[in-house]
């Protein structure tokens, strides 16, 4: 059915969605000028892009969602945003206090985390992170508890069902723990299958769970359901993360630190 504008909601929407993604993002009145609708109609346009898994909303808007790309080795992803990363984890590590319990996930993220916690004293470390494990185990003032199972060779990490037996065990007063990809319709996604059970089994366990993160991985979807937004109590970034998302996190709860 055409409408005013001569072109069908169909139409509309595929113009909507190019104009997007030469754009990066668009707001409700941008629309309405543009193709001369409602605002009403608006906001049902980007509605229907969002359950395609196009694009996410903003305050005021939507912008582009972007499929995350495969996930690199964890040796090679070392060196991506590595300044970064380290003042993530540096951020990141001054949230432990003294005689806590908690658990490392697997990631360079969380590896720059333990990094900034080498020269602690009195805590625990839970992790199932073959380096962080190696990077802890001669440190005198540290508590480490590894976690065995299968190896993720790529990753360096142990996951599956042996895994996650062990880790439901378990309690931690804080998990850091890093993802692929981040948006907010579709909350923390992941892009291989077999160690999304065991994401789950660490979130489960911490009273906190602080998501530490690069901007590189905002506004990004992929194939696995890791959690819901509603997860996550901190997150811990740098300052180029995208500040429309920054704002939705915060008004949604959860507490968002820059860098």
């Amino acid at each position: 059915m055409k409408e005013a504008n001569g072109l069908s909601s169909y139409e509309r929407r595929q113009q909507l969605l190019q104009w997007i993604e030469r754009n990066g993002r668009i707001s409700i009145i941008q629309i309405c000028e543009q193709f001369g609708v409602s605002e009403a109609t608006a906001r049902r346009d980007l509605e229907a892009l969002v359950n395609q898994g196009k694009i996410q909303r903003v305050h005021g808007g939507a912008v582009l969602l972007r499929q995350a790309p495969p996930e690199a080795p964890l040796f090679q992803r070392e060196r991506e945003q590595f300044l970064e990363k380290q003042r993530i984890g540096r951020a990141a590590a001054a949230l432990v206090e003294d005689g806590e319990t908690i658990f490392l996930a697997s990631g360079t993220t969380t590896l720059a985390v333990a990094q900034h916690l080498r020269s602690r004293r009195n805590i625990t470390v839970i992790t199932n992170s073959l380096p962080v494990m190696s990077l802890m185990a001669s440190e005198p003032g540290i508590t480490l508890i590894g976690i065995g199972g299968m190896l993720r060779a790529s990753e360096l990490s142990f996951i599956g069902h042996i895994a996650e037996q062990a880790i439901a065990e378990l309690r931690a007063d804080k998990v850091f723990i890093g993802i692929h990809a981040l948006s907010l319709e579709h909350g923390l996604t992941s892009d291989y299958l077999p160690e999304v059970l065991t994401d789950r089994a660490i979130l489960n366990i911490g009273k906190e769970v602080i998501l530490v993160a690069d901007h590189t991985k905002f506004g990004r979807v992929s194939s696995a359901l890791v959690a819901p937004l509603n997860r996550v109590h901190r997150v811990v970034t740098d300052a180029a993360a995208p500040p429309d998302m920054v704002e939705a996190l915060r008004a949604m709860g959860i507490d968002v630190i820059l860098v």
